[in-house]
C-alpha cells in the first residue's frame, strides 16, 4: 500500500505541476491577446471620436443651411408680394390685348 500511496502522491504531483505551469503559460498568452485586442479598441474608439466629430460638424453645416433656406424662402414670400402688385399696375396701365 506505500507503493501505492507514493505512486498516487507522485502523480498528483506530476499533475498539479503541470496543471501550475500551464496557468502561467495562459496567463501570458491571454495578456498579450488582451493587449491587442485593447490596442484595436483603442484605435476604433478614435476613429468613432473622428466621425462624431464629423457628423456633428455636419450636422451644425446642415441646421445653417437649413435656417438660411428658410430665411430665403420668408424673403420670397415678402417679395411675392410686392411682384404681384407691381404686375398689377403694370397691368392695369398698359392693357394686353
Amino acid at each position: 500500500m506505500s507503493s501505492m500511496r507514493k505512486s498516487i502522491a507522485a502523480a498528483a504531483i506530476t499533475i498539479a505541476s503541470g496543471l501550475g505551469l500551464s496557468g502561467c503559460a495562459t496567463e501570458k498568452y491571454v495578456d498579450e491577446h488582451i493587449a491587442v485586442v485593447s490596442q484595436r479598441v483603442d484605435a476604433l474608439d478614435a476613429k468613432v471620436a473622428q466621425v462624431d466629430q464629423t457628423a456633428q460638424a455636419a450636422n451644425q453645416a446642415a441646421q445653417a443651411a437649413g435656417a438660411a433656406a428658410q430665411s430665403a424662402n420668408q424673403r420670397i414670400d415678402q417679395l411675392t408680394g410686392r411682384v404681384d402688385a407691381i404686375e398689377q399696375k403694370l397691368a392695369s396701365k398698359h392693357p394686353r390685348h
